[in-house]
């Protein structure tokens, strides 16, 4: 999301404001240190901090926990930056990695430590950041005030969020995040400098391209000029390190997980008439076509019926088995493309890889589609996360929209997210046809 910033505005303080202040670093980091460090130590020294912090235990223990909480805060910001977050939901998995890659490294390095300290420590490190982003979820309301001829185009998808429109080149009495303008326009000489006296008062000036992509998680394709162009590039580094990863995960993955798919295997040959194993052409990197590996969930004469409209699955399809619903309400009939992603042509997560004839018309229809292939499709990606399944022309081209959200802002960091969030739309089936 936009990075949260001190409120401007002439208007008094009140609670929203007030309960705001305390998600920014500096007030995050002293509470947590204090709360969730140094506390746990004068429990453990029973009173005599000093004392506690003389003893070999208790000094590495004190500025283990320490170095915990810094993390946990640093973890925590990063997943919470993207639009659609709960924040509330990555407080255990951002402490709980935190915690422990710093018992990790003392466990290593063979370093003393107390047990106790640290297990109190990350209770309170819990119970702290939890009611602290659940207060302030509460009262989280995005103020913007914006320039006049401003297009909010997509305004109705974001949540929380008030807009201040201006008719007159002055901040308004309400204290607002920044103010929102089209650069793109010619504007007139008072609006002009009316933008470069924010910006000299420290108060942001947002494009509202960025701050529409930024609330609601979607890349808008009206057209690609050089710079957005560049702008959609993904880290090359990264691509490079993810491939590595995929393979290793997906190589764990075949063995752990062997016996469990060969068991479904045989439960959909009783169930009905066909393989198991489910074969089609796809789209995927650099718009190559490939053999993608699923469980078969519909009976054998709809899977190999050809034709747009029979790729497309529909809200209680017919032609999907009882077994079939409950494989991809739990998305277990996708497992078996941990087979592509050792051959290197899918990832754990990326933009879905669509059926040819499927690309062939989405190509043709909408605006630079074939641009998603420029990462390798994955099981899981943002579009499935905050989408579901698409059907219609309409719904893919909100779905490109997400695709190059994901592209553009292509991280580690984004890829925890929607790791953690997957697991969340397995358990409510949510978008499952």
């Amino acid at each position: 999301m936009l990075a949260l910033k001190d409120t401007v505005g002439s208007g008094r303080l009140d609670s929203r404001w007030l309960a705001l202040s305390a998600l920014r670093i500096r007030y995050q980091l002293l509470a947590g240190l204090l709360m969730a460090s140094v506390l746990p130590a004068v429990l453990r020294g029973h009173g005599d901090l000093m004392g506690y912090w003389d003893s070999t235990s208790g000094r590495s223990t004190v500025l283990g926990t320490a170095m915990a909480v810094t993390l946990g805060i640093a973890f925590l910001r990063q997943l919470t930056r993207f639009p659609g977050v709960n924040d509330t939901y990555y407080v255990l998995p951002s402490f709980g990695l935190a915690y422990g890659t710093m018992m990790l490294t003392f466990f290593l390095f063979r370093l003393d430590y107390s047990r106790f300290q640290f297990v109190v420590s990350f209770a309170i490190a819990l119970g702290l950041f939890f009611v602290l982003y659940l207060v302030a979820r509460r009262f989280e309301v995005y103020r913007f005030a914006v320039l006049p001829g401003v297009d909010l185009r997509g305004q109705s998808r974001t949540r929380n969020v008030e807009w201040i429109r201006l008719d007159q080149p002055s901040l308004p009495t309400a204290a607002i995040y920044g103010v929102i303008a089209d650069l793109r326009r010619d504007l007139p000489e008072d609006w002009d400098r009316f933008i470069t006296d924010c910006a000299l008062k420290g108060v942001p000036v947002f494009h509202v391209k960025q701050a529409m992509e930024s609330l609601t998680g979607r890349v808008e394709i009206e057209h690609l000029s050089e710079n957005t162009l560049g702008s959609l590039l993904p880290n090359r580094a990264y691509l490079r390190i993810k491939e590595l990863a995929d393979w290793f995960g997906a190589l764990v993955a075949i063995f752990l997980l062997g016996p469990f798919l060969l068991a479904i295997a045989v439960a959909i040959r009783l169930d009905s008439k066909g393989p198991a194993l489910f074969r089609q052409t796809r789209i995927g990197y650099r718009g190559k076509p490939f053999t993608v590996y699923k469980l078969r969930t519909m009976t054998v004469d709809a899977s190999e019926r050809a034709g747009r409209e029979a790729a497309i699955t529909r809200d209680r399809d017919p032609r999907v088995t009882r077994i079939g619903r409950l494989l991809r309400r739990t998305r277990i009939d996708e497992l078996p493309q941990i087979i592509n992603i050792l051959r290197g042509e899918m990832s754990w997560i990326g933009p879905r890889p669509e059926v040819r004839i499927l690309s062939e018309w989405f190509e043709a229809a909408l605006p630079f589609y074939p641009y998603r292939y420029i990462v390798r499709p994955g099981i899981t990606g943002w579009a499935q996360i905050n989408q579901g399944h698409v059907g219609t022309e309409h719904e893919v081209l909100e779905k490109l929209h997400y695709d190059f959200f994901y592209i553009k802002n292509y991280s580690l960091w984004l890829d925890i997210l929607i790791s953690i969030r997957t697991v969340g739309t397995v358990l409510s089936g949510f978008g499952a046809r």
